[in-house]
Parts: structure tokens; C-alpha cells; sequence
């Protein structure tokens, strides 16, 4: 694929599909243990969260229902859009609950700030974060995540759910993408 002269190709495997299982039957294991005996709605930041929301709610030992939301960020580019947009709302209310947003990956944290601002109009209970992957080197706004799965290093990642152009969501690691300039 290529933007602006730059062609993009899939890089070596950075998390194992072992470590990503491995790390989500253990954040389930923590989330379960907090949440035990309280009214959890997991919220799913769509599309690139999706595959790590499906096994965490497989892995945890606690009643939860689940919602979905889509914020937009970076469009089909490597860099972000600017301003996030919030493309989908949740459809429950969330009204005294104890919300845990499942997010594939924090960046800036401008998008999860914007998320979490929204939220918190509908007055619920709690609202935390789990994240599977944080690139703390380019947060611009602070952003505590609860639950998180890696950190990793300020590189474009794809896999997982994560993706660029819509493409290697499927993969079942997480895999740099290298740019390769063309002329």
C-alpha cells in the first residue's frame, strides 16, 4: 500500500499470538477479581478493538454485558485525522454502571479522552480503560489505563484487529508495517 511516495509493507512480528493470549487470560483474570459482584458493561471501540474485546469476554470470570462505540482517528492514513470523531454511540444506557472501555491501542490519547468526556454525560457508576497496547512515548494527553495489555514502541503496528487501510486485521499477531520510500 502506499501514501505520500511511501510504499508500506507488513515488518516482523512484535507480539506473538502465545503473548497476546497469555496477556488477555491474565487481564481477564484482574478485571474479574475487581469487578466481582458489580454491574459491568464492557464498551468496545469499534472496528480495531473488536477481536481483543471477543476473547476478553470469553477469558472473564464475571456477568457483563457489552456495547460498542466507534470513534474514527486515522482514517486509512499512518497518521492521526486530528480531532477524533465519534462515529457510533453506545445504544444502552449507562446510568450507574461500572463501564470498562476495551480499546485496541492508546496513542496521543486525544481519542480516548474525547470518548471518555462523552461518556461521562451519562452519569456512569465508573468508567476505566483497558487497553492491549499503550505507546506511552507519544501520549499528548494523560491518560490512565486501568488494564493494560503492552507497551510498545512508537511504530506503526498492525494485526489483531488493528489495521491499515482496512487491511492485516486478521492476522493473529501484531506485526510492525515498515515504509519503504518509492519513487
Amino acid at each position: 500500500m502506499r501514501e505520500n511516495g511511501v510504499e508500506y509493507r507488513l515488518g516482523p512480528a512484535l507480539l506473538s499470538a502465545a503473548d497476546i493470549r497469555t496477556r488477555v487470560r491474565e487481564l481477564a483474570r484482574a478485571i474479574s477479581r475487581d469487578y466481582a459482584g458489580r454491574d459491568l458493561l464492557l464498551i468496545c471501540v469499534l472496528k480495531g478493538a473488536a477481536i481483543f474485546w471477543a476473547d476478553l469476554c470469553r477469558a472473564l470470570r464475571v456477568p457483563c454485558q457489552s456495547d460498542f462505540v466507534a470513534m474514527e482517528s486515522y482514517g486509512d492514513s499512518t497518521a492521526p485525522l486530528g480531532q477524533p470523531r465519534f462515529t457510533k454511540a453506545a445504544d444502552v444506557s449507562l446510568a450507574g454502571r461500572d463501564v470498562l472501555l476495551v480499546e485496541d491501542i492508546i496513542d496521543t490519547g486525544h481519542t480516548i479522552a474525547r470518548l471518555r468526556d462523552l461518556l461521562q454525560i451519562q452519569a456512569p457508576r465508573s468508567v476505566a480503560l483497558c487497553a492491549l497496547l499503550d505507546k506511552a512515548e507519544r501520549r499528548e494527553v494523560p491518560t490512565p489505563i486501568e488494564y493494560c495489555g503492552f507497551v510498545i514502541p512508537n511504530v506503526f503496528v498492525v494485526g489483531y484487529g488493528l489495521d491499515y487501510g482496512q487491511q492485516y486485521r486478521h492476522l493473529p499477531h501484531i506485526a510492525t508495517l515498515r515504509p519503504r520510500h518509492v519513487a
